[in-house]
């Protein structure tokens, strides 16, 4: 299969990539910056350049692909949140989005007049804060900054349905993986031995394992069924604090100092409240769909991480 990726180089897509030359595809990728893509995804992957925000020579190579992954987007913790910088996070999904559609209706069918596929990437920050409420896909959106991007995005996506286009979403949650993602800012003060709980450290994390994301973003792409949104989450959220202890214990290091709310909201700003507010998401779809986890505890998932 012919799969057209964006954001290949990226935390998920570089795993992803690499999944997908194991299973004989072939992945062609969007980037940026192609020397730099050459060199970290290798010689066996067709790259085209060019930018997602903006319509381009790019999606003529859309029309030659099976299938598209589209996993483009501004990484919420990339700074300081500002209004420019709210908007980019907005514009970074939403637009890349409606270019891959805009592309896909070129040649919504593939050379053996088959439905293209989308498996497009969201998150569970569509949910919004839920305390201890357990959320699927089945449940309400929220209201805050983060929810209403993710409406908007998905909103973008469900726009290659018209066309015939088979489209899967899947809400990524707070992805483990060796030096990158939200754990790697995790990892700091617990090697200096002042890790800890963050706020109340009863918030609940709906935390997944790279291989797993990867594993539901494949699982979508071959179940010819699989359409509309799947969260990508382990199926055992756990509380903040208990996070913290599980990531003490892998790391060998004391996990009892907290972090208070405001200390944390003082140095980060309003994406603080992504990190002090949380949900406990269930996988409830992909599970019902037959996936099977590679690891569905925090216990195995760490200690391959970080053991």
């Amino acid at each position: 299969m012919r799969v057209f990726v964006t954001g290949g180089t990226g935390l998920v897509g570089t795993r992803l990539i690499k999944c997908l030359l194991e299973r004989g595809d072939e992945p062609v990728v969007l980037t940026r910056r192609y020397a730099e893509a050459r060199q970290h995804l290798g010689a066996g992957v067709t790259l085209i350049e060019g930018d997602p925000m903006r319509a381009g020579d790019w999606q003529d190579a859309v029309t030659d692909c099976d299938a598209v992954i589209n996993l483009a987007g501004e990484n919420i913790f990339a700074r300081r949140w500002s209004e420019k910088f709210k908007n980019l996070l907005r514009d970074s999904r939403t637009q890349s989005t409606a270019n891959v559609v805009e592309a896909l209706a070129r040649k919504p069918r593939t050379a053996r007049g088959q439905p293209k596929t989308l498996i497009n990437a969201s998150a569970i920050g569509i949910y919004g804060p839920h305390g201890d409420d357990e959320v699927t896909e089945e449940s309400p959106p929220g209201n805050d900054f983060l929810a209403r991007i993710c409406v908007e995005w998905e909103n973008a996506a469900q726009q290659a349905e018209p066309l015939g286009v088979r489209v899967a979403i899947v809400r990524i949650g707070v992805v483990l993986e060796r030096g990158g993602g939200a754990l790697s800012k995790m990892l700091t003060p617990f090697k200096l031995g002042v890790g800890g709980k963050v706020g109340s450290g009863t918030q609940w994390m709906s935390w997944v394992h790279n291989a797993d994301v990867v594993g539901i973003l494949l699982f979508a792409l071959e179940n010819a069924e699989a359409h509309g949104p799947f969260n990508a989450t382990a199926p055992n959220s756990v509380t903040n604090k208990d996070f913290s202890k599980e990531l003490g214990y892998a790391l060998r290091r004391p996990s009892y100092v907290p972090t208070p709310a405001f200390a944390l909201r003082l140095g980060l700003g309003e994406v603080a409240d992504v990190i002090t507010t949380g949900q406990r998401v269930l996988p409830q779809r992909a599970l019902e769909a037959g996936y099977t986890f590679r690891f569905p505890t925090l216990e195995a998932a760490l200690a391959d991480v970080v053991g």
